[in-house]
């Protein structure tokens, strides 16, 4: 998966969080928000790359 793809599917799980029909639905897509953001990170380190991710 690279980058481009990853910040894609973090922005898709934000959405979600904002538009969860509950606070458990929303408590899941911000979990798995935030792995794609340690993902991100992991790959962005990798590439020498820098910039902070807003979180969820």
């Amino acid at each position: 998966m690279d980058l481009n793809d990853l910040l894609h599917r973090h922005q898709v799980a934000l959405m979600r969080v904002a538009n969860a029909k509950s606070v458990e639905a929303a408590h899941s897509h911000g979990g798995i928000a935030r792995c794609y953001e340690k993902q991100i990170a992991s790959l962005r380190d990798l590439l020498g790359a820098s910039g902070r991710m807003v979180t969820a």
